[in-house]
C-alpha cells in the first residue's frame, strides 16, 4: 500500500520544496533522506516512494523551480512586442533570482554522475533555447546584429551563470544590480543594439527560482 494514499498531488510538492531548502542549506553531500523527510513532515519511506536518490531529489526540485520560473516569465514575455524588451526581461528575471545554490550542486554532481549530467544538459539547453528564440525573433525584425543566435545565447547564458555564482558566494564586488548591468552591456555588445530599461511592471510577478 502506498504510504501516501490520495495525497500525491499535495505531498510530492512539499517534499520537493523541503529538499530544495535542505540541500541549499547543507549541500547535497551532507543531506540525508531523513533530513528531507523531517523538513517535509513525512517519513523517509514516503520520500523514497517517489525519489530513488538524493540526486533525483535535486534534479526534480530544480525542474519544478524552473517550470514555475518559465511560466511566470512567459506570461510577461507575451505582453512585450519589442524583442529587445523581451531579451532584457530574461536578463532581469535571472538577475532578480541570483541564488544558484542548487545549480552549483547540480553542476558539481554532473561531473561524475550520468543522471545529473543528463538533467544538467536538459535544463541548460532549455534556458539557452529560450534566449536564442528571442534573439532569432529579433533578427527577423532587424533588431539584432546578424550573429549566430545559438552562439549569442550560449555566451549570454554562460555569463549570467558565472556572475550568479559570484553573487551567490557573496563576492563583495558583485551585487545583483552589477550582475544585471554587466549582462545587459555584454548582450548589447554581442547583438549590436541597446536594450532599453524596462517598465518596472514588466518584471513584476516573476516568480522565485532561476534557470
Amino acid at each position: 500500500m502506498s504510504p501516501r494514499p490520495q495525497i500525491d498531488h499535495i505531498r510530492k510538492p512539499q517534499i520537493l520544496a523541503a529538499a530544495a531548502e535542505v540541500i541549499a542549506q547543507r549541500g547535497l553531500a551532507s543531506t540525508r533522506i531523513a533530513d528531507v523527510a523531517e523538513r517535509a513532515g513525512t517519513s523517509a519511506s514516503a520520500v523514497l516512494y517517489w525519489f530513488g536518490s538524493k540526486d533525483d531529489l535535486l534534479s526534480d526540485a530544480l525542474t519544478v523551480d524552473e517550470d514555475r520560473f518559465y511560466a511566470a516569465v512567459t506570461e510577461r514575455l507575451v505582453a512585450l512586442d519589442d524583442p529587445r524588451d523581451r531579451l532584457r526581461l530574461l536578463i532581469e528575471a535571472y538577475a532578480a533570482e541570483y541564488d544558484v545554490t542548487l545549480w552549483m550542486e547540480l553542476w558539481g554532481r554532473a561531473l561524475r554522475d550520468d543522471g545529473a549530467a543528463v538533467a544538467r544538459q536538459r535544463l541548460d539547453d532549455r534556458w539557452r533555447d529560450q534566449i536564442a528564440e528571442v534573439i532569432r525573433d529579433g533578427q527577423h525584425l532587424g533588431e539584432f546584429a546578424g550573429v549566430d543566435g545559438d552562439d549569442a545565447a550560449a555566451i549570454i547564458a554562460s555569463l549570467l551563470d558565472g556572475l550568479a555564482v559570484q553573487v551567490t558566494v557573496g563576492d563583495p564586488g558583485f551585487r545583483p544590480e552589477r550582475m544585471r548591468e554587466l549582462a545587459v552591456k555584454a548582450a548589447e555588445l554581442i547583438l549590436g543594439c541597446e536594450l532599453p530599461p524596462l517598465d518596472r511592471e514588466a518584471t513584476a510577478q516573476v516568480g522565485a527560482g532561476g534557470p
